[in-house]
Formats: C-alpha cells, sequence, structure tokens
C-alpha cells in the first residue's frame, strides 16, 4: 500500500459507541415491534451502557488524565453529555411510551401508593418472610463506616430524624439488598384484578424503611448504584498461572474505581452529594434517572408475562438445506461443504456435529477453540464425554473472555479433571477465532473435518446473532486449522497457511491488499467494488486504505452495526442494520476487475479494529465455491444493502439517518426464507 496522509476528522469512538445505542433504543419506539420486545431493548441498552462504562469510559477516562494520549477535557466532558442525553431519553421511552402501552395490555408495575390493601397486605407478607430477614441496615458513625459497594449492586441511602438507641444524632444509612432478591416480583392473579401485576423489590423495601429503622424517622431516601471499572486487568507476563490469577481477580473486580453514580431524581442533592464524596466522583458521574435504577432487571418482567401476542413470533430455525439429517456427517463432508447461516438456519447440526465425532469410534482427536459459550453448554458436554471416552481433547479456552471468565475458568478445571489438554492461548492475545477440528481414522490415512465460525459456539446466542457457520472436510482448510492448533498449543512457528488468514499475521495485511487491488483496478478503469460486513470499524491503516480506493473511484459499501470512526466521503457509504436480530457476522467482499479470479470474498471472526488485528488470534477464510459464494452475496450483503426497514445510513457529523419504515427489512426477508427451506 502507497502511504497515506494522515485521516482527518475521525469520528470519536466512544459518541459512536452511544449513536449505536440510540439506534437501539429507536427500536423501542417502533410500533411494528411488539410491546414487550420493546421493553426488552429498553434493557439491551441499560446493559450495553453499563458495559460502556464499566470498560470504554473506565478507560477514556485514564486517556484524559494522560498527556499525549489524544483526549481532552473537553472531549470527556463532551462524551458524558451524550451519555446523559441518552439515559435520559431512554426513561422517557420506558416511562411515557412502553409502559403506558402495557398498561393499555393490563400489564402494569404498581408502586405502593396503587397497590390495594389486598396488595399491601400481599406485599407485607413477602416483606417480612423472604426480604427483611436478608437485610442488614448500616447506620454510619466512627465504627460504622460507610460498607463496601459492589459494582453493580442495588442500594439504600436513607436521612434518618431522631436519635439512634445510643442518644446520637448520626443521621445517615445504607441498606444494602443482597442480590439473591428477585427484583421483579409478579403479585398473585386473584389479588390482581384481572390484570397482570407486577411489584419491583425497591417498591416492597421502600414501602417498609422505617420498619428498619424502629425508634426513628425516615426523612429522605434514594436507591443508588454504583457501576465501577470492571475491565480484569492480570499481567500475564508477570503470572505463572494465568487461570489461578484471574480467579483471584474476580473476587476484587467488583470493587474497582467507581465511575458512575445513578440515583433517582427525587434524591435529595445533599444525599447525592454525600455519594459523590464518598465514592470521590465529579459531579456530572451523577445520573438521575426517573425511574429503576436497573432496568436491565426488567427482562423478569418480559420473561414472566403471559403475552405471546406482546413478543416476537418464534423463528423456528430449519436444518440447513442441502444437509441430511440421516447421513453421516462423514460422509456427506467427503463429498461437499456444508454453509450455515445462523440463526435462519439451526445451530443444531454443529452440535450433532461433534455429538457424531465423540461417539465415533474412529475419532481420535478433538481440538476447539473456547470463547464465549456460556455456563451451560451442550458443546462442552460433550467434550467432556469425548475426553472421558479416551480422545484426544484439546481445548484452547479464553479466560479473558470479558465478563465470560469465571464460565470459561470453571469450563476449563472441568474439562482438565478429565484429562483433556487445556492452553489458554498465547501470553497478551485474545484467542478469538472460532474452530472445531476432528480428526478421523479411516482405513489406513487420517482425515480430518472443521468447523469455522463468525460467531461464538453458544446455542443460546446462536438463536439470536447472525453468523455463519462453514462444515468441512477441505484439505488445505483443515490443514491450516491444525496448524493453528499446533501454534497454540507449542508456541512454535507455524508454515506458512494455505488458506487461513490469521491475525496478528497475515489477516490485516492481506485485507488492506485487497483494498490497494481494488484502488489500483479504479484507476486502471475497471470494475472496483468493497462490501464489507463487520461489527465495528476502527483500525486506522484499513480506514486510510478504503479512502484512497474511494478517492480512485471504488464503489464502498460499509455494513457496520456498531462503532464507525470513518465518515462518509464520495464513493464509501456506511449503513448500520439494527432489527430484531443482533448482526455478528463478518463477511468481506473485493472485486478488482472482470474476471472471476478478479474477487474474493472472506468470512472472518474478526472486525475491523486494531485489536482484532494486532492483539488477538482471528482468522479468516476464503468461500471458493462459486455457488456458495453467491449465496453468502446474496444472503449476508444484497438484503442489507437494500434494506428500508432496519437500516440507518452515517451522516457526515456522525449522526445516523434511518433509512424508512415500512420498506424491506433483510431480517425479516430471510426468516421469511429459510422458514420455507425443507
Amino acid at each position: 500500500m502507497n502511504d497515506a496522509p494522515p485521516l482527518l476528522g475521525l469520528l470519536n469512538r466512544e459518541s459512536a459507541i452511544l449513536n449505536f445505542n440510540r439506534r437501539v433504543l429507536a427500536q423501542a419506539r417502533r410500533p411494528d415491534v411488539p410491546l414487550l420486545e420493546r421493553l426488552r431493548y429498553i434493557c439491551i441498552v441499560s446493559s450495553n451502557m453499563d458495559e460502556f462504562f464499566e470498560v470504554r469510559f473506565a478507560d477514556y477516562i485514564e486517556a484524559a488524565r494522560l498527556p499525549g494520549a489524544g483526549v481532552s477535557n473537553r472531549d470527556l466532558e463532551a462524551v458524558a453529555a451524550d451519555a446523559h442525553a441518552l439515559i435520559d431519553d431512554q426513561y422517557r421511552a420506558f416511562n411515557e411510551e412502553v409502559m403506558p402501552a402495557l398498561q393499555r395490555h393490563h400489564i402494569r408495575i404498581l408502586n405502593h401508593g396503587e397497590r390495594n390493601e389486598a396488595q399491601r397486605q400481599w406485599v407485607d407478607q413477602f416483606f417480612q418472610r423472604q426480604v427483611r430477614p436478608l437485610l442488614v441496615p448500616v447506620g454510619l458513625d466512627p465504627s460504622h463506616p460507610f460498607p463496601q459497594v459492589a459494582n453493580k449492586s442495588l442500594n439504600f441511602i436513607v436521612r434518618l430524624g431522631g436519635k439512634d438507641a445510643f442518644g446520637r444524632e448520626n443521621t445517615i444509612a445504607i441498606v444494602k439488598v443482597p442480590r439473591v432478591l428477585p427484583r421483579v416480583i409478579r403479585l398473585p392473579d386473584e389479588i390482581s384484578g384481572g390484570h397482570q401485576v407486577f411489584v419491583l423489590l425497591t417498591s416492597v423495601i421502600r414501602a417498609h424503611l422505617e420498619e428498619l429503622f424502629p425508634g426513628r424517622e425516615v426523612e429522605a431516601f434514594s436507591q443508588f448504584r454504583l457501576t465501577r471499572d470492571s475491565d480484569l486487568e492480570v499481567d500475564e507476563q508477570d503470572v505463572t498461572n494465568l487461570r489461578q490469577a484471574l480467579r483471584s481477580g474476580l473476587t476484587t473486580r467488583h470493587f474497582g474505581q467507581a465511575i458512575r453514580l445513578e440515583v433517582v431524581n427525587t434524591c435529595p442533592p445533599e444525599l447525592s452529594q454525600f455519594l459523590l464524596v464518598q465514592f470521590a466522583l465529579p459531579p456530572a458521574a451523577l445520573y438521575l434517572v426517573n425511574g429503576p435504577v436497573n432496568l436491565v432487571r426488567l427482562n423478569a418482567l418480559i420473561d414472566g408475562a403471559d403475552a405471546p401476542d406482546l413478543r416476537f413470533p418464534p423463528h423456528e430455525a430449519p436444518w440447513p438445506e442441502g444437509l441430511s439429517r440421516d447421513e453421516s456427517f462423514f460422509e456427506q463432508l467427503r463429498d461437499r461443504d456444508v454453509l450455515m447461516h445462523h440463526p435462519f438456519d439451526s445451530f443444531e447440526p454443529v452440535v450433532q456435529f461433534l455429538r457424531e465425532a465423540v461417539h465415533d469410534p474412529d475419532v481420535l482427536a478433538i481440538k476447539q477453540t473456547i470463547y464465549r459459550t456460556g455456563s451451560e453448554s451442550p458443546l462442552m458436554d460433550l467434550l467432556i464425554e469425548a475426553a472421558r471416552r479416551g480422545k484426544e481433547v484439546m481445548a484452547v479456552v479464553e479466560l479473558k473472555a470479558r465478563f465470560d471468565e469465571e464460565a470459561n475458568i470453571n469450563w476449563a478445571e472441568r474439562l482438565e479433571a478429565v484429562g483433556a489438554q487445556v492452553v489458554y492461548g498465547i501470553v497478551g492475545l485474545k484467542t478469538h477465532a472460532k474452530l472445531l477440528l476432528v480428526t478421523r481414522r479411516e482405513g489406513t490415512r487420517l482425515r480430518r473435518y472443521g468447523h469455522l465460525s463468525t460467531g461464538n459456539y453458544n446455542p443460546k446466542t446462536a438463536r439470536l446473532y447472525t453468523d455463519v457457520g462453514y462444515l468441512t472436510a477441505d484439505a488445505d482448510l483443515t490443514s491450516d486449522a491444525d496448524a493453528v492448533f499446533q501454534q497454540l498449543a507449542s508456541l512454535g512457528k507455524t508454515r506458512p497457511l494455505r488458506q487461513l488468514l490469521q491475525a496478528p499475521f497475515t489477516l490485516h495485511r492481506q485485507v488492506v491488499r485487497h483494498i490497494d487491488s481494488v484502488t489500483q483496478a479504479a484507476r486502471a478503469g475497471k470494475p472496483a467494488r468493497i462490501v464489507a460486513k463487520v461489527n465495528a470499524l476502527t483500525d486506522v491503516p484499513i480506514m486510510q486504505a478504503l479512502v484512497m480506493a474511494a478517492q480512485a473511484g471504488a464503489h464502498i459499501d460499509l455494513i457496520i452495526r456498531g462503532a464507525c470512526m470513518l465518515p462518509p466521503i464520495p464513493g464509501i457509504r456506511v449503513i448500520s442494520v439494527v432489527g430484531r436480530l443482533l448482526e455478528h457476522s463478518r463477511v468481506l467482499y473485493f472485486r478488482w476487475g472482470d474476471t472471476d479470479e478478479d474477487e474474493t470474498l472472506l468470512l472472518s471472526s474478526a472486525d475491523w479494529m486494531g485489536r482484532n488485528m494486532f492483539r488477538r488470534i482471528e482468522v479468516a477464510w476464503p468461500v471458493r465455491d462459486a455457488k456458495m459464494r453467491q449465496r453468502v452475496i446474496d444472503e449476508c450483503l444484497v438484503p442489507y444493502l437494500h434494506d428500508l426497514k432496519d437500516a440507518w445510513e452515517l451522516q457526515a457529523d456522525g449522526s445516523y439517518l434511518r433509512l424508512g419504515t415500512d420498506g424491506p427489512s433483510a431480517q425479516q426477508a430471510l426468516m421469511a426464507k429459510h422458514s420455507g427451506s425443507v
């Protein structure tokens, strides 16, 4: 690639993340989205914002403190203001749109003042039996210091009148609410008057606060919630056992640096100021919310409501076309590769493929990467069974998959207990590649079968995320996959890979080379086309290469779900699709001429971010079969470029403009298409 001048006018990454959450919040305001799903989008925004403060904003604050990091106090203040505005909009949607609409469908959340006598009696009994025994209010004085407040835990601050049992006038108390208590409680139907009635735990406690302080008057109170820096930092160069170090770090993660304080908007200023001082936070870190301080917990209402018509109709993903249920996977893959587009195609064949390998006496070895599998996983259970059956099992477990560390540590320990070979990737690099490799004895030779994916080995998220999975017996691909596994285990240099591109070695360089080829074709007046579908675009060299290609005359469409730092320019269009499903697949198409040899299509585990290209183990692979390549283009790219229902187009100022509400939806079209599959 030719030297390029520095890019000017890149969009702020943190603002881009907040803009993505605005697009998610817009789903909660769509009248064509079922009501409970609209509430779920509000919960998703809360969950996303928690992670934003726990990880992104914590790093941003640190960068603002470091000279030369490129983050000014003005930048910090602008991002904080954007976050405040977004959260205010979120609560407006909750209070003024979604909850009133749910009430019209007889689904209600009742506060204490709205409950009738029978409901108050039931709530009182629930409090006395289930809640009060677990609450320990702490009155603050020199011998009762402010208690440790865990990350994202629910708490109350109370100002008390009168004197305590010892005649003193200590006025502030803290009530910590245990995580084991349900945050949303459904009242029995017999006292709900034909409605589905829920009460929040916060409402239950606030109605009984005075009982916790006998002889004192509760003058003021507020629920509050603290968000802390939760990025788990371990110096891998300075530990002898990464698993043990991370296990130890999990115990302190909940007490990192304070980042955000949430209180209800009725909280007296002196109480919120007391908390800000206690947690050493500036005024901008205070978020006054008009409702529960943790909307994520309302997922329990969504799941507990009996209203199927207020949810998305279920999508029963069919078995992939061209793959027989009744024949051996190994026999079928010897004849052809199989491409699966999840969740439009079922994820079950991946589980069945591994199950067949586990139970086949001719299968000698199974190797798999583990990134986010969840705390319950049939795939991990099958790996454990394979080890028990005496097969050679190698699991590359990424212990630092953010917020999945504990689940992955537990799986690693269970796998090691049955004799599996467990490694934790490479020091300093996360293993984000999605690979499963099976080695089988067939006569006098060994044959490999593999599965590669753009997404995680998680059957639950495979029903919610769009991803592409690829089953193959291709000798080059499976040999390359084996070489990657060998490298992750031995730390040795591997031979040049034939088909796989691997980060941090060849993937970034080859992507830039493909963009360069398109640039040269455009300059020569040949067809020059790029369509890339990834989750984020923040890598500066890739953005530079794209700008040069566009300036040379290439036609570039970028389908970027989340953060994109590259503003649109002539020749580059950026869209984001936010719909029922979370867009997660990474598909890269390049054309630099007139012939079939002048194009390539890659599937990848990596986004176009510096961390993916240089600080992770990632893979990408070409789809060489022409028919299969066309299917990927027709399903993963073309419908999204013409989406006029769920698509937003990036504007030069970093905002997004919705392209339509009544036109075609790529996700809906693909669901309909695959529902008719055999």
